[in-house]
């Protein structure tokens, strides 16, 4: 299961960083179709946000066919997104390659701001390999 954290200095609505850890938990393939996401009470309890915000999350969600709400049940994956494994082997490269960025003194934003530049030489402005209403990936799951 999913376990959401919100950083309340991002800049980010805590809405869509609900929505943004979903999508990358959807990516990485730690969610699967048929997988239960947290009841709004559970993600409340969690990161005492208000209950409301959590469901405008999943209905976001929702509209965007990822997820299903069933009555009385929860809500639950109907698909997943790209295929970059948890497992892969080049998630050890980057999380070398993040290590030695660290060691050498880089801060968080400045790594991310590097990575992103690199994608960006290497895929192109015009390609993200998502729609435009999906937005960035989040930072944690």
């Amino acid at each position: 299961m999913v376990e959401y954290r919100i950083d309340r200095r991002s800049g980010v609505s805590t809405y869509l960083q609900i929505v943004q850890q979903t999508r990358q938990a959807l990516r990485l393939g730690l969610l699967e179709p048929g997988d239960k996401l947290p009841t709004a009470r559970e993600v409340v309890e969690a990161t005492a946000i208000n209950p409301n915000t959590v469901l405008k999350a999943y209905r976001e969600l929702e509209r965007e066919g990822l997820v299903e709400a069933r009555r009385g049940l929860g809500t639950f994956v109907r698909r997943t997104l790209g295929s970059a494994a948890a497992e892969s082997p080049l998630r050890g490269e980057l999380a070398d390659w993040a290590a030695r960025a660290r060691r050498t003194g880089l801060e968080k934003d400045d790594v991310a701001a590097l990575f992103h530049a690199v994608l960006e030489e290497q895929f192109g402005a015009g390609h993200t390999g998502r729609s435009h209403a999906q937005g960035t990936e989040g930072d944690s799951v």
